[in-house]
């Protein structure tokens, strides 16, 4: 008896649980709460290692609650909705006006918070709340207003029916002028794909659903090279990392061109191949409720991101 658990349990690990239990389906969960489905995966293994106990039964093509599962359901709903109702009297009493915004980290980094200043300076009276993490920090999605908008990278089938596309996948190698000056000089020039092999090449290591499709693998076929290898590789979890060594000049970076296209147009970052841009199949989504659940701050903002959008798509086409 001395050795049952005291500890709280977490609140996002519960607001995964209820969402993987009402829908009885990990990606669906994470499709609600705007995750991917490994930290769902990772929310609900905290949660039973807390617990002591398991409360999915994962099979092949379906999830069922374990009998701890169904109990903890039973105290998990009312508690989930006094925790809602209290958080919506709190702001609502704040009088603040607030657009709760959901993206990645990266995305927010390179595209996103650059560009906010502009909405600030248009809408003053607008709070802007961003929750770029893999976290559940605003879980409640859109039925209460937790979450107004989300910008997402997938593939157009696994997006919502309200969601508007912003713009394509566009891969392309990237690398800073300093380094491509002294590439001219000293060489080896950078004047055709097989020309790599005497330089640093930088890539994602993020095993996502996408990685095959951005590689440097993937784009080195295509240009009839399958076989080159750089001199050295070197590998970050994420774009904003990779994008910041190849404009420090540590390599040469496959880059998302959507991330990458501000610091293209200032010169700080120059398209080694402009000619060999290689596509994926994911894109980049605006993703909002139905029009009757959308804020009129939220609205605005909305039609923002997608005039920004609009921008991006003739910024990638022009260069």
């Amino acid at each position: 008896m001395n050795n049952v658990r005291r500890r709280p349990l977490g609140v996002g690990p519960v607001r995964a649980f209820e969402a993987v239990a009402r829908h009885l389906s990990f990606r669906a969960a994470a499709d609600e709460l705007y995750l991917t489905q490994s930290a769902i995966s990772r929310q609900i293994q905290a949660l039973e290692d807390d617990l002591g106990a398991v409360v999915f039964l994962r099979g092949t093509r379906k999830v069922e609650l374990t009998q701890a599962g169904h109990m903890l359901l039973r105290a998990v709903d009312p508690f989930l909705e006094r925790l809602d109702g209290a958080v919506r009297q709190v702001r609502q009493a704040r009088g603040r006006r607030v657009v709760s915004v959901s993206t990645f980290a990266s995305f927010a980094t390179l595209w996103l918070i650059p560009r906010l200043e502009e909405f600030q300076h248009a809408h003053p009276e607008i709070d802007i709340r961003v929750s770029a993490t893999d976290n559940i920090v605003d879980p409640d999605g859109n039925d209460s207003g937790e979450v107004d908008v989300a910008l997402r990278y997938c593939r157009p089938e696994q997006i919502t029916p309200h969601a508007v596309p912003m713009f394509d996948e566009i891969v392309t190698p990237v690398v800073s002028p300093l380094l491509l000056e002294r590439a001219q000089r000293t060489g080896p020039p950078l004047t055709h794909p097989r020309d790599l092999a005497g330089h640093t090449l930088m890539e994602e290591d993020n095993p996502r659903g996408s990685q095959e499709f951005v590689s440097w693998q993937r784009w080195l076929a295509e240009q009839g090279e399958p076989d080159l290898e750089p001199r050295r590789w070197l590998f970050f979890n994420y774009t904003h990392q990779q994008v910041q060594a190849a404009l420090a000049g540590q390599g040469i970076a496959m880059a998302r061109l959507a991330m990458t296209i501000d610091a293209t147009v200032r010169g700080e970052l120059v398209e080694v191949f402009p000619g060999r841009r290689m596509s994926s199949p994911f894109g980049y989504w605006l993703v909002k409720p139905a029009p009757a659940q959308l804020s009129e701050d939220a609205r605005r903002f909305c039609e923002w991101i997608e005039a920004q959008a609009a921008r991006t798509r003739a910024a990638m086409a022009s260069l």
